[in-house]
C-alpha cells in the first residue's frame, strides 16, 4: 500500500552497491526504507546530511515530483529499494536545493 502524499524535508547521501554515491531529498519514511536497504545489502549506505530543510519553491517542486512519478510504500520493510530517477530539470532542482542548504 502506498503512503499519502510525502513531504520532503532531509538531505541525505545514499552509496550504491558499486560504490558510487548520489544525494537524495527524503524523508524519515525514505530514510527508514534506505536503511532497511541497507541491512538487506540492496545499497550500501546511507547518511543523512542535513535535517528539517527549508520548505523553498525549489523543495516542493522536487516533492510534486516524486509524489507524481512514484509509489512510495507506507512500510520501512521494503520488498526493493527504488532509486527515484530523475529528469535533468529535477537535477538542476535537487542541485538548487543543496546549494541553498550549503551541502556540497
Amino acid at each position: 500500500m502506498a503512503a499519502d502524499y510525502q513531504t520532503l524535508d532531509i538531505i541525505e547521501e545514499i552509496t550504491r552497491n558499486d560504490g558510487s554515491t548520489y544525494k537524495e531529498i527524503g524523508n524519515l519514511l525514505h530514510n527508514g526504507q534506505a536503511e532497511y536497504a541497507v541491512e538487506q545489502g540492496m545499497i550500501q549506505s546511507v547518511r543523512i546530511l542535513k535535517i528539517n530543510i527549508p520548505h523553498s519553491g525549489n523543495v516542493e517542486k522536487y516533492e510534486k515530483y516524486v509524489n507524481e512519478h512514484f509509489e512510495i510504500p507506507e512500510m520501512v520493510a521494503i520488498k526493493e529499494y527504488t532509486e527515484w530517477t530523475k529528469t535533468p530539470e529535477m537535477d538542476d532542482v535537487i542541485q538548487k536545493i543543496l546549494t541553498e542548504n550549503q551541502v556540497s
